[in-house]
């Protein structure tokens, strides 16, 4: 068996979602074509339906009608979706919205204080059980503040910018290491009045709507990541991946794979709406094992639980740390990495912010828990490409969330042939 092929991929995540929220800022109509098909860009969609924007599918576009948002007749279900929830609290608690968020078991569990302190700080009236979901939200008169975050969150910046749009003065946030920065990329072509100074976004309260586009989400570099890998691990393998999206703040996992020793050549890049895009081939090369510190966290936070399974079949110590956001995702990551890699015979030490892999592993099949987490389920898919008897998941469907695709296409990819 190997992989071989060409694949492209539905539109990153993190821009689909943040696609959709500005559209409905504007005062007209934009054009989003490939954006991404999961369940939790589709939350976001039916969310912002509730509050009374517009949609319409046109063939492979969808048509945002921007206009005035309208309080929610029913409550907001964000599914299993932590971007649409925390994103949308700042943007609706800025357009003065009253309304109840609510969603699955899995985000009902996940900490919101980090999105309500900054917010309640702007003036935002808000009610939740232990800074959990449901939470409700009143029309509030919000200020500008100065936040200081504690914690590299692209969904903390974007919320409190988001929130800033409709307050009565700048807002800055500062947070402590560089995390993904789509937003403040995609307001400024926008026409938002916000300046970035290192670690520091300032936005101003919006006067005017943005401004009406037209935008084909570039390809999901976290997706794409479980395909590079199938083709590092399985020997004789290599697979081009077209159009992902190349944000330096979106691709430490292919720096990672480098430092490992993966095969990997960037045939052809480009710009698109101020993103870098590439098209990549990733062949097949033996792994070495490396060091992954909490600066080089927010880069590659998703991909961690790939990044596991290349651990144990790379040569040497793998280490990872400073990563304890992994904890309060859609599962404890790190818990159902080091539970279900030990099921399969790694040699893996949990740690309170990470875990010690040491490698290379011959993995035995096994049962695996994926925690209904669509990057646990996708990871360990992966994996089985290479054990000595099957992996069975329990809650293979959950890939869904983020790819419904991923199972199709990688059966697409895989080869009897052998490759030359």
């Amino acid at each position: 068996m190997v992989i071989k092929g060409e694949i492209s991929f539905p539109g990153d995540k993190s821009i689909s979602h943040r696609a959709l929220m500005f559209a409905a800022l504007t005062d007209g109509e934009s054009r989003i074509s490939n954006l991404a098909t999961g369940a939790d860009v589709q939350s976001t969609r039916k969310c912002l339906e509730a509050c009374g924007i517009q949609f319409q599918d046109d063939g492979n576009y969808v048509i945002v009608k921007g206009g005035q948002f309208s309080d929610p007749k029913e409550k907001l279900d964000c599914g299993n979706s932590g971007t649409t929830t925390r994103l949308l609290l700042g943007l609706l608690a800025g357009q003065g919205i009253n309304a109840t968020f609510i969603g699955d078991d899995s985000l009902s569990s996940r900490p919101m204080n980090r999105i309500l302190d900054p917010l309640s700080q702007m003036g935002l009236k808000a009610k939740s059980e232990n800074y959990k979901l449901p939470v409700t939200i009143e029309k509030s008169e919000l200020k500008g503040i100065r936040y200081q975050s504690t914690i590299a969150s692209a969904q903390v910046k974007s919320a409190v910018l988001l929130a800033g749009l409709g307050a009565n003065a700048e807002t800055t946030i500062t947070e402590p290491i560089l995390s993904r920065d789509h937003t403040e990329k995609m307001l400024i072509g926008l026409g938002a009045n916000l300046t970035c100074d290192e670690l520091s976004s300032t936005i101003s309260p919006l006067i005017s709507p943005l401004s009406s586009f037209d935008l084909s989400v570039p390809g999901d570099p976290s997706t794409a990541a479980f395909f590079a890998a199938a083709a590092v691990i399985v020997p004789n393998s290599k697979i081009i991946l077209n159009r992902v999206l190349r944000n330096p703040t979106r691709i430490g996992f292919y720096g990672a794979l480098q430092k490992m020793g993966a095969g990997m050549d960037c045939l052809k890049q480009w710009e698109e709406a101020g993103e870098n895009i590439g098209k990549l081939k990733i062949f097949h090369q033996p792994l070495n094992a490396i060091t992954i510190t909490k600066k080089d966290v927010p880069g590659l936070v998703d991909e961690l639980p790939i990044i596991a399974i290349l651990a144990t079949q790379a040569k040497g110590k793998t280490e990872i740390q400073g990563a304890k956001e992994l904890r309060v995702k859609e599962c404890d990551r790190i818990h159902a990495i080091c539970k279900n890699l030990k099921k399969m015979g790694a040699d893996i030490e949990e740690l309170d912010d990470g875990f010690i892999i040491i490698g290379p592993t011959q993995l035995q099949g096994a049962k695996i828990e994926t925690f209904h987490d669509h990057r646990i389920a996708m990871a360990f898919t992966i994996a089985g490409l290479v054990t000595d008897g099957d992996v069975e998941l329990d809650h293979p469907e959950c890939a869904s969330i983020s790819f419904p695709e991923f199972y199709n296409e990688l059966d697409r990819l895989i080869s009897t042939e052998s490759t030359k």
